[in-house]
């Protein structure tokens, strides 16, 4: 489990930063968490700003499936502070899984997905602290 989450109202770390124990922007890092929860996770660094997802097959195309990695760049919440890649495999009968270009549209909605979170999750601690 991931101790982030319960650093509910912590808002406190202006000052360095230090005691969330995270290395990039928390509200990036949590978005990003959210927006990927429905996917099985194989990694998640939060010093580095990497998470990586596992295989994930939409439940209505069982023909094809996607992995996902995210970059969390700084500290800052930024919309340059993200960088998504999509990776997308098709399944053919009798040749199994195959890498396939995805729509790199993909790549770009995911990113703006994490930032409109982020932003809520901002505007939310910021109610939180008033």
């Amino acid at each position: 489990g991931l101790t982030i989450f319960n650093s509910e109202g912590s808002s406190s770390n202006k000052n360095g930063g230090g005691s969330s124990g995270i290395g990039v922007n928390s509200f990036l890092w949590r978005a990003s968490l959210d927006t990927v929860a429905f996917m099985p996770l194989v990694s998640a660094d939060p010093f580095g700003g990497v998470i990586l997802t596992d295989w994930y097959g939409p439940p209505d195309s069982v023909n094809e499936r996607y992995k996902i990695t995210l970059f969390i760049l700084g500290t800052t919440l930024r919309s340059d502070g993200i960088r998504a890649q999509v990776f997308k495999q098709e399944r053919s009968a009798g040749a199994g899984w195959k890498d396939v270009r995805p729509d790199e549209t993909l790549d770009r909605e995911l990113e703006d997905a994490i930032l409109t979170r982020a932003r809520q999750l901002r505007i939310t601690s910021a109610q939180k602290t008033k």
